[in-house]
């Protein structure tokens, strides 16, 4: 996938151009994705891997522009309500969030099941919308959250427009370690999915990330038919089974996908 973002020192880009005080500030905002609970100024220090100085500076600047707060019982840090502004900036600007909106709204409503529209990068795809049904989890409720490529459905519907090369990369990439006990972590067998992908033009994933959910997703292209985002639809293995799943979902799905892209 092409990346139009400006390229980390490490990754080619301009040293002279990189500011390793943001770079600081971000990791920082980072370190709350492994956790889920409010954190103490010396773990946001030691997740970054900054000092205690540094962190305190830092972690008082975003306190005061409200990107960080704390918890009143604690006295933890956590994030604060400027994240979700921007989160409500990405949305509301990025072209196809807001073009896909009203067809997964409308695929949401034949289906009766979850959809999720996903934004594939590289080794993982990130929810930027999700329309829930009415019996959810409350993680599966929430946009931001990042799935692996390699073993998501969104994931592997985008790899199937990937070459050979460029899926065994992400493959190389990737920590592949099992979400359940039907997790696919061989190489070799994911491929095999990758290539059903690309033969039904969709793919389709049973309980590979969530005990008793199964699911479709279908790529989403761009004029040069890279892979971009993903549609996904989620059912319960106590109401479907795999076949009835595949023969209604799949076709909706795949018209879906066609009517973002055009």
């Amino acid at each position: 996938m092409s990346n139009q973002n400006a390229a980390r020192p490490e990754d080619g880009g301009d040293p002279r151009l990189f500011l390793q005080t943001v770079a600081r500030t971000m990791r920082v905002l980072e370190a709350f994705g492994s956790r889920q609970v409010p954190q103490s100024l010396a773990e946001l220090a030691a997740a970054a891997g900054i000092d205690k100085s540094g962190a305190q500076r830092i972690c008082y600047t975003l306190q005061a522009l409200g990107y960080l707060e704390r918890d009143g019982v604690t006295g933890r840090l956590r994030p604060g309500l400027s994240v979700l502004d921007r989160t409500f900036d990405f949305q509301r600007m990025h072209p196809l969030v807001e073009r896909a909106f009203p067809v997964l709204a409308e695929l949401r409503t034949a289906t009766g099941q979850r959809v999720d529209f996903g934004l594939f990068d590289d080794l993982s795809i990130i929810y930027a919308l999700r329309l829930h049904s009415r019996m959810e989890t409350f993680v599966a409720t929430l946009i931001g959250r990042r799935l692996p490529t390699y073993c998501s459905t969104g994931g592997r519907a985008a790899m199937a427009f990937l070459s050979d090369e460029e899926v065994a990369s992400i493959l190389r990439r990737s920590e592949l370690k099992p979400l359940t006990r039907y997790t696919l972590t061989d190489p070799a067998a994911i491929i095999a999915k990758v290539e059903e992908a690309r033969r039904d033009a969709y793919s389709f994933t049973e309980q590979e990330w969530a005990i008793g959910e199964m699911a479709i997703g279908v790529a989403i292209t761009d004029a040069s038919a890279r892979p971009v985002a993903a549609i996904h639809v989620a059912g319960s293995l106590a109401h479907w089974n795999a076949k009835s799943f595949r023969e209604k979902i799949a076709p909706l799905a795949i018209e879906a996908a066609r009517a973002i892209r055009g």
